[in-house]
Formats: C-alpha cells, structure tokens, sequence
C-alpha cells in the first residue's frame, strides 16, 4: 500500500539508494498557489545534513515538480515530483549484504517479498519520508488559505521532557535550535544528551508533540474514519514510530470522569471549558485546538558491534558503517506536520463533498 488519502491522494515511489525519490499527488484543489520556496523550505528542515547531531549525509534534497502546475498555480490535475538522490554511499551497506540488522526491516522485508535492498534499507529507509515532506508542503498551501495552522515540535529526548502543556511555549523558538524545542533551555540539554549518545556509537529516542490550530468543527468520520484514527495510521506509518497518543491520552487513565469531562459553555458561541479530548469527540472535530504526541524510539541503526545472525540463520557479528541519525526526532518534526496536513485536508475535502459544497 503506497498511497494514502481518500481525495487528497499521495503515492509514493523510490529506494534510499536508488535514482530519486518521488510521487505522485492527486485531488489538489485547482487554483491554488505553488509557492516552490515554501515547499523547498519545508524540505530543507528534513533534509539530512543540517547539524552536527543529525546525520552528516549531505544532499540539497532538490524537488522538481513534474505536472500539475500552470503559471504559478495548480491545475487539478496530479502533480509529479521528484527528488533526486546525490549523496549515496551504497559501499558503506556492503558488509551487511547477508546480514540482519537487529530492529530493522531486513528480516521481515527479505521473508515477504524473498528479496531485499541492502543498500540503506532501500524502500524501508527514511529517506522515503521526503515525499510526505513534498505532498504535506502542498496540503499547508491550502490549509493556510482556511486558516488551519500545524505546529509540531521535539517534547522529549530519552528523560529530558518538556511539560505536557504546549500553552506555556512560545512556537517561535523551535526553529531557533537544532533540536526544535520551544525551551532554549531544555533544547541545550537535549542536545549535550545527543552528542554523548552519538559519541558512544548509541542512539536515543523521544516524543514529539503536534498541535493543530484552526481546524473547523466536523472532520473525521463517526465509525472507521475517526479522525483521531486517521491521525493514528498516518503518524504510525512513519519509520521508528512506536506509539501515538491524543489529548490527555494515557494520562487520563488516572482521573476521574467529573476530572477528564469538557463542560460545553456559551462563550459567544458553544465551546467548551477544557479541551481534555484533545479537539476530537466521537471521530469528529470540535473546534478546539487539536494536539498529541508521537513516539519515536531509538534509531536502530548502532555504530558499535551487535549480534546478529546471517541469511543462513548463522550467529555473527555486525558493526555498521555510514552516515546515521544519533536521534530522529529534529528531522522527524517536519514529517510529523507533513502527515497531519495531508490528513487534515483530505478530511476537510471529504467533509465538504458530503455536504456537497465547493472547496
């Protein structure tokens, strides 16, 4: 399954190591504006490359739109894009040929498809991500224009965490730290954690938190198409991800319910006093700010010697070579916000064919 999306529809193609990454957006409303600096701004904070805590692999990450686009504007028609890859070095992936890496896609790729692309972990890798960072940019040109703003940021690196209420942060300092955190403080100390972690050949995971502000009431869908859900899939289809949480999530478990219910009041209109249920009651929006939190656990690639087993089932040893995140979460932010965007969209144009109205 390579696409994703009811209307706004993105299918995704390429390998870590192979000639481009791409895809292919459809149902993108026509007449919008194709701002190329925005877009290439957006993949700019995923690409590799940008600090000494990320990886060091260097491409400029270059997005050429293939269609779609006409005299500056969208044309509703699919819009083609490729990335293409510069920087690959596929020697540095030779030893581990016929090896498993533990945590890896290796094992699991090789028994489904009786194959596998060594080189980078090839459809497996992150580096797919570049096109939800492409598809996500174009869903923010639209969802700008209906005032719906998505801000995510890092929250948490191993036991270094932010309070869980994103109200007491200012969203204008997580793009003035290498680690995007709305805390200086906190941001220094997460990145002194990742340097010693990356120095020790290691890795280490976090959380990141995502906010959606503006999103009007009614999207999402009352069964299988929660919005919640939606949200769910999407941030759990992102490599390393391995829980997602909305509103209050786990942390409600310890209330009551006169603690966790949002009392509707009329504030010159129907709202509610707290927003515990993170803006999403019964599958659908209410009008209230959006928020949740993504995990991200280590990266599983260790620049120190692990065991292993070959194809042959045999015990070994492995050490990897390359260029390798010590921790995902600064790269990841914009993958957060791309699949929220995609998602908020698609909902949003759902939304609007059942009450058949125009964009």
């Amino acid at each position: 399954m390579n696409t994703i999306g009811r209307i706004f529809r993105l299918t995704t193609f390429g390998e870590s190591h192979g000639e481009a990454i791409g895809g292919v957006v459809d149902g993108m409303p026509a007449g919008i504006d194709i701002d190329m600096d925005f877009i290439q701004r957006e993949l700019n904070r995923r690409r590799p490359g940008q600090s000494n805590i990320t990886t060091s692999r260097n491409e400029p990450d270059h997005v050429e739109l293939l269609s779609g686009v006409f005299e500056g504007k969208s044309t509703g028609c699919p819009i083609g894009f490729i990335v293409r890859n510069t920087n690959q070095h596929s020697a540095d992936y030779d030893n581990m040929r016929q090896l498993f890496r533990p945590s890896h896609a290796d094992y699991t790729y090789t028994m489904k498809y009786g194959m596998r692309d060594h080189r980078g972990g090839g459809r497996s890798s992150a580096r797919i991500t570049i096109s939800r960072c492409v598809a996500g940019a174009l869903a923010k040109l639209v969802l700008r224009q209906l005032g719906i703003k998505i801000t995510a940021y890092t929250s948490q690196v191993g036991d270094i965490a932010l309070d869980r209420d994103y109200h007491k942060y200012d969203f204008s300092q997580i793009e003035q730290n290498a680690v995007r955190c709305p805390d200086p403080e906190k941001a220094a100390t997460m990145i002194d954690l990742i340097q010693q972690v990356k120095a020790e050949g290691d890795t280490i995971g976090g959380v990141i938190t995502c906010v959606i502000k503006g999103c009007p009431v009614g999207l999402g869908e009352p069964e299988f198409g929660k919005l919640h859900a939606q949200l769910g899939a999407a941030m759990l289809s992102i490599n390393a991800v391995k829980g997602f949480e909305y509103g209050d999530g786990f942390a409600a478990v310890s209330q009551r319910g006169s603690q966790q219910n949002d009392r509707f009041i009329n504030n010159g209109g129907i709202t509610t006093a707290t927003n515990h249920s993170g803006g999403i009651q019964g599958g659908i929006s209410n009008g209230q700010d959006i928020y949740f939190r993504v995990a991200f656990k280590p990266v599983a690639t260790l620049l120190r010697e692990q065991d292993t087993v070959d194809v042959n089932g045999q015990p070994t040893k492995l050490t990897a070579r390359g260029r390798h995140d010590a921790c995902v979460l600064p790269r990841a932010v914009p993958v957060v916000e791309a699949m929220s965007s995609i998602i908020l969209l698609d909902s949003y144009l759902v939304y609007k064919s059942v009450k058949n109205e125009d964009f």
